[in-house]
């Protein structure tokens, strides 16, 4: 089955580069910015991920028995750990196999060996060269462990590391702030998780669906671009002088709401932490108030406990921003409310509910006069 999707993407339909005005006041200046840009060339980095995962995963998939499969482990760093995040959420979804995450500083200190037969380790770095990435992934073939790379970087030392590999097709990411290679790598292992869910639930129909909406995801990601610009650059510039943010997600979307806070992290030098959404009850509440905006990641099945977290935000006075789908948002107290297309699959989801983080990301660094593209302290590979 050979699935694609055609995305025609016209950065030049939103004035991106235009600076912010803030209460008639210029803020920022109209620079090009690489991360501007890669947020939208995601859509065709990860349509162009897709057309060429989907025969690497079932290739891949072939050369592996997975009739056994014990455990799945996913690993990675930072940006690439949420990615690890996601997919092991969608795997767990999709199927009965066994499977947990581990961040790549820790994974020889929690797996000293392999005791489950056939285990597989899917390592995740888009540079492919993170030297905690390569050392998790010498650990795991140490352990006997079958080996996949998952990078955006052709002939990378993570793609010598490992047995297989999936390598996303975003080309050259030049800012510090990761955004194309995330969706673009978290895509294609999406891919590999929809190959082996069908190998192993062999449910041709439920797969097909699933695929058709995996390949449909870059024009929801297009669409969500043109959503949410002009929205987000707004609240920026409203929201420049705070300084502690929450983000809050639950299911496909707790991985969201920890990369949005890494974002604002790398890009804006504010505080910012991600929760699972329920999680947030037992302790941070307390730091809620006006000087906190929170941001909620909602979805269909959330109903009554999220609108009564958001109702309780809203009491203590902190600014409360809703992500969800179109149609599924409507009732809510909220100021500020971003809607994304509503078709995509919730597994998958991740890939449109992180754009307006990214986007709020870009605009608050250029709000508080910061160059998103460079962070001080950073550097792209972390050795």
């Amino acid at each position: 089955m050979r699935l694609a999707v055609a995305v025609y993407v016209d950065i030049t339909l939103v004035p991106i580069f235009s600076p912010i005005v803030v209460e008639g006041k210029r803020i920022g200046e109209p620079l090009q910015h690489d991360m501007i840009r890669e947020i939208y060339e995601q859509p065709k980095a990860v349509a162009d991920t897709l057309d060429a995962a989907f025969p690497e995963a079932k290739r891949t998939i072939d050369l592996l028995d997975v009739s056994k499969l014990g455990m799945v482990y996913f690993t990675g760093s930072g940006t690439s750990y949420h990615a690890c995040l996601a997919a092991n959420y969608a795997l767990s979804s999709l199927t009965r196999v066994f499977s947990t995450n581990l961040p790549a500083s820790e994974f020889s200190s929690w797996v000293k060996q392999d005791l489950r037969p056939k285990s597989l380790l899917v390592a995740i770095s888009q540079s492919g060269e993170s030297s905690d990435v390569l050392a998790a992934a010498r650990a795991g073939a140490a352990a006997r462990m079958r080996t996949i790379g998952v990078t955006n970087t052709p002939g990378s030392s993570l793609t010598k590391a490992t047995e297989f590999q999936l390598v996303s097709t975003a080309g050259e990411e030049k800012a510090v702030t990761a955004t194309k290679t995330y969706t673009a790598t978290l895509a294609a292992t999406y891919a590999l998780v929809l190959e082996l869910s069908r190998r192993v639930a062999s449910e041709t129909g439920r797969y097909e669906r699933l695929a058709n909406s995996l390949t449909e995801a870059p024009n929801q990601m297009q669409q969500t671009i043109r959503l949410s610009d002009g929205p987000v650059r707004e609240l920026a510039g409203k929201f420049m002088d705070k300084e502690f943010y929450f983000l809050l997600g639950s299911g496909a979307n707790y991985s969201t709401a920890l990369e949005g806070a890494l974002k604002l992290k790398e890009s804006c030098n504010v505080y910012a932490e991600g929760f699972a959404t329920r999680e947030f009850l037992h302790g941070p509440i307390q730091l809620v108030d006006a000087r906190t905006p929170v941001f909620l990641l909602r979805d269909y099945d959330e109903g009554d406990n999220v609108s009564g977290l958001e109702a309780g935000f809203l009491r203590f006075g902190a600014p409360t921003t809703v992500i969800g789908r179109q149609g599924g948002i409507s009732g809510t107290e909220s100021t500020y409310v971003f809607g994304v297309p509503a078709s995509i699959e919730e597994v998958f989801s991740p890939l449109t509910y992180v754009i307006p983080l990214q986007l709020y990301a870009y605009y608050l660094s250029l709000a508080r006069g910061l160059n998103p593209d460079r962070p001080e302290k950073l550097s792209k590979v972390v050795r």
